[in-house]
C-alpha cells in the first residue's frame, strides 16, 4: 500500500464510519473500483480505532457522564433509575450480541462476507430499510424516552454491521427509527453504543498483529497514517451528521446506498470489477 492509498482510504473510513452507507463496504468498494489490493478485515478494524478516538473526543462529556453513573449504579440500586446509569445499562448489555457473533463468525466475516456481490445487494437492501424506517416511524421520542427494549433491538441490529454494505450506523439508526426515536436520537444512541463494539473489536486485531496470529500486509507506518486521518474526518463526519438529521431525513443516503449498490452488482456481473 502506498502512502497515497494510505490517505485516501483514511478519509474514507472517517466519512462512512458515522455515515449510514457503510465503512467496511467502501474499504472494500474503493479499492476494487481504482484497481488497488483488499486491504483486508483487520486493516479496516484497526483503522475503525482512530474514528472511535474522534466519537470518544466527540461525546466525551457524555460517555464520562454516563460511565460515572453507571458505577454509582453499581453500587447503589437507586442510582439505576437516572438516564446517565440507565444509558450505562443499555450500552454494555446491546453490546453483548455483537461481540459473540463477532467471535462465532469471525472467519465468514474475513474472508466470504467480503464478497462485492454481498456487499453491492447489502447496501441496496438496508438502503431500503431505512426508507420503510423513515416512512413509518412517528420520530415523537428523544434519548431520555430510551428503554431496555430500545436497545434490545439497537444491540440485535448492530450484528448485521458484521456484513460489509449493511453499516452499523444504517442499521442501528433504522432500528432506532422503527422503535420510534427521533432522527437525533437514534444517531446519538448509535454512536454512543458503537463505542466499546469497534473499540474491542480494533484493539482484538491490532492484538493479533503484533503478537502473528493475525496477516496484516500493510506497513505499520501506513496503518498509523490512515488511522490518523480517519480520526480528524470521522470527528468533522460526527459533527455535520447530527446537524443534518436534525433538519433532514436519511433519503439522501438511501438514493446514494440504491445507486451504488447497484453500481457494484453491475460492475462485478460484467467483470469490471473482482
Amino acid at each position: 500500500m502506498s502512502t497515497f492509498e494510505s490517505i485516501v482510504l483514511g478519509v474514507v473510513q472517517g466519512l462512512t464510519e458515522f455515515l449510514p452507507i457503510s465503512s467496511t463496504g467502501h474499504l472494500r468498494i474503493v479499492p476494487a473500483f481504482v484497481g488497488w489490493d483488499d486491504p483486508g478485515a483487520a486493516f479496516t478494524a484497526v483503522t475503525q480505532l482512530g474514528t472511535m478516538a474522534a466519537v470518544v473526543l466527540y461525546f466525551r462529556d457524555d460517555l464520562w457522564r454516563i460511565g460515572t453513573a453507571w458505577l454509582r449504579s453499581v453500587r447503589d440500586r437507586r442510582a439505576r433509575s437516572e438516564l446517565d446509569a440507565r444509558l450505562g445499562w443499555y450500552i454494555l448489555f446491546a453490546t453483548i450480541p455483537i461481540g459473540l457473533f463477532g467471535l462465532a463468525f469471525k472467519d465468514q466475516i474475513e474472508t466470504g462476507a467480503r464478497n462485492l456481490y454481498l456487499i453491492g445487494s447489502a447496501l441496496i437492501v438496508v438502503g431500503l430499510v431505512l426508507l420503510a424506517a423513515e416512512e413509518v416511524s412517528k420520530r415523537d421520542r428523544g434519548i431520555e424516552d430510551i428503554e431496555a427494549r430500545d436497545a434490545a433491538g439497537v444491540g440485535l441490529a448492530q450484528t448485521l454491521a458484521l456484513v460489509p454494505g449493511v453499516s452499523r450506523s444504517g442499521s442501528t439508526i433504522a432500528a432506532g427509527l422503527f422503535l420510534g426515536l427521533d432522527r437525533a436520537a437514534a444517531a446519538r444512541f448509535s454512536f454512543l453504543l458503537s463505542v466499546p463494539a469497534v473499540v474491542l473489536s480494533g484493539l482484538y486485531e491490532l492484538l493479533g498483529i503484533v503478537t502473528g496470529s493475525e496477516q496484516q500486509d500493510v506497513a505499520a507506518s501506513k496503518l498509523i497514517i490512515s488511522t490518523l486521518i480517519a480520526f480528524v474526518v470521522g470527528y468533522a463526519a460526527i459533527a455535520w451528521l447530527l446537524r443534518f438529521l436534525v433538519s433532514h431525513t436519511t433519503i439522501v443516503f438511501v438514493v446514494y446506498r440504491v445507486v451504488l449498490g447497484a453500481a457494484v452488482l453491475v460492475l462485478v456481473g460484467t467483470g469490471a470489477i473482482h
